[in-house]
């Protein structure tokens, strides 16, 4: 067993660590403050091929797959989670496509995203459908004008990258609106300017500010055929489990960053006549942090490598599950440690560790809450025999 990353992983990490320690760190809190999309830092990403990772070589990527991805989001979340974000989303809404779009599909569409030229963002929760996505009421109606054409209608809310994205990847119901049956749900590409389409932006986040965030409304809006990308409930859950270590990453970065930055504090704070790090019971604290961290970090990347295997169906659920919830639950912590480490200073903004405590709050919630991993997790012992088939 090899635990070594190869050449090309490690030459594409040390070219993220670099840009995130120029560029990212500098600006990190002004964007947290300000609330701007960061135009700038997505142009460096472009500029570095990184909005691509994910995508094919032969539609404009440089396919270092998802463990590439998780690698670079890492890097970028030890300053900023935001911006981590921002390299997620080239893989969330692109995802869909890449399971079970067309070839015309994924000549149209991936190239520009990896170019940098055009964004994209997933439409999948609702204002009373988030975790039960069975339970969604925007609605996809046969177009009687069009043969195989779509009239989509209906509301989606909390989705990130909305102001800036020309196109969205949709779920809608196709059949009976109180139907639960899975096969009644169909996937669509909606350009964000056809008519039909608005797009409010939802103000006054928390945390992970600087990616607007906006309810995508759409009304009567035509759908044509070779905007069709079907699936239904299976490519839901496809496309949202090969996110977990994606996820993941970057909670790892950003339990990293904050206990790097509040260790750096502790070594250099005096208190009662030594620095706050020589006491034991911080050292035992830190250490215990450390070790969550390193745990999450090898969760992470397996669960990276079986999704690049294409290992995200029902039977590996689990794997990608535990690294999506442990590493978020992490953050969460290494967070909250570095908050209290800090003591008053580490309430203030004079310091990052408080924007890193109200970003990993976003990530137990996104892309399946805490409670739904550990649900898919437990079906992975109890169904799958996760250890003993």
């Amino acid at each position: 067993m090899d635990f070594e990353l190869n050449d090309e992983l490690l030459g594409l990490q040390a070219v993220v660590r670099r840009l995130a320690q120029d560029k990212i760190k500098p600006r990190a809190r002004e964007i947290d403050l300000s609330g701007e999309y960061p135009q700038d830092i997505f142009e460096e990403f472009a500029a570095a091929d990184l909005l691509g990772l994910c995508i094919p070589e032969e539609y404009g990527g440089s396919g270092a797959g998802i463990l590439g991805l998780t690698l670079a989001i890492e890097e970028v979340t030890k300053y900023s989670n935001v911006l981590g974000l921002m390299l997620l989303l080239t893989r969330l809404a692109t995802g869909p496509l890449m399971i079970a779009g067309t070839e015309e599909q994924k000549r149209q569409y991936l190239p520009g995203i990896a170019a940098g030229t055009s964004r994209a963002s997933f439409c999948l929760s609702e204002p009373g459908a988030g975790s039960d996505v069975a339970g969604m009421s925007t609605r996809a109606l046969a177009d009687p004008d069009v043969e195989g054409g779509y009239l989509l209608t209906g509301a989606k809310c909390w989705i990130s990258g909305a102001m800036q994205a020309d196109w969205f990847v949709v779920f809608a119901k196709t059949g009976d609106p109180a139907s639960r049956h899975h096969r009644d749900i169909g996937c669509f590409i909606v350009d964000s300017r056809q008519e039909g389409v608005t797009r409010p932006r939802v103000d006054h986040k928390m945390g992970v500010r600087g990616i607007d965030t906006a309810d995508v409304v759409f009304d009567g809006v035509k759908v044509a055929p070779a905007q069709v990308i079907g699936g239904g409930f299976r490519l839901i859950m496809q496309s949202l489990n090969a996110m977990r270590p994606i996820v993941a990453a970057r909670g790892i970065g950003l339990a990293e960053g904050a206990l790097m930055y509040a260790t750096d504090y502790v070594k250099d704070r005096p208190a009662f006549g030594q620095r706050i790090a020589d006491f034991q019971g911080i050292q035992w604290e830190i250490a215990k942090c450390a070790t969550e961290i390193e745990a999450a970090r090898l969760l992470t990347y397996r669960a990276a490598w079986l999704a690049d295997q294409g290992k995200f169906t029902k039977e590996y659920v689990a794997p990608l599950s535990m690294a999506k919830y442990y590493a978020s639950e992490v953050a969460v912590r290494a967070s909250g440690l570095a908050v209290q480490l800090l003591g008053a200073a580490g309430y203030m903004q004079d310091h990052p560790v408080e924007m890193y405590y109200r970003d990993a709050r976003q990530l137990t919630i996104v892309e399946g809450t805490s409670q739904v991993q550990l649900g898919l997790i437990s079906r992975g012992v109890i169904d799958h025999d996760l250890w003993w088939d």
